[in-house]
């Protein structure tokens, strides 16, 4: 069984420094239905789509290079296990070169065997390569 956990990568012409600012403006590119905070060591933030709601809280904070968020309560309305992603963590990594930036994204525990994999994969793709990308290179994301 394969247990590779989902990832996305994009490349932004933009500073580290930026892209690391609007990666944490969470209801720019992700959900514009967001409560709590999402920009500093230990805030917590909740997003929601209509049923489905999904609380982090951001366990690892590095300047300009790294923000993981830990899934601290979910309820996904549409699987049969609705708390699919308790405890599973969303990794952003950022390095940037010759004036552009690379950011990775990971989200440790969202595996293909995960019943939510296919449509996770796809809402994910979605909001990081084009909602993000979009918010970091034109300054308007797509926030669903």
């Amino acid at each position: 069984m394969e247990t590779k956990n989902y990832h996305a990568a994009i490349s932004v012409k933009a500073t580290a420094e930026k892209a690391f600012e609007k990666i944490n403006h969470v209801k720019a590119w992700w959900a514009k239905n967001l409560s709590g905070n999402s920009q500093k060591l230990n805030d917590v933030f909740t997003v929601r789509f209509g049923e489905t709601f999904v609380t982090f809280k951001l366990v690892e904070v590095v300047q300009d290079k790294k923000v993981v968020w830990l899934v601290t309560d979910c309820h996904l309305h549409w699987l049969k296990d609705k708390k699919e992603w308790m405890n599973t963590k969303i990794v952003f990594e950022l390095s940037e070169q010759n004036g552009s930036t690379e950011i990775g994204m990971t989200h440790l525990g969202l595996v293909p065997a995960a019943e939510c994999y296919k449509d996770c994969k796809k809402g994910w793709d979605g909001y990081i390569k084009q909602s993000l990308y979009k918010l970091v290179t034109e300054g308007k994301g797509m926030p669903g």
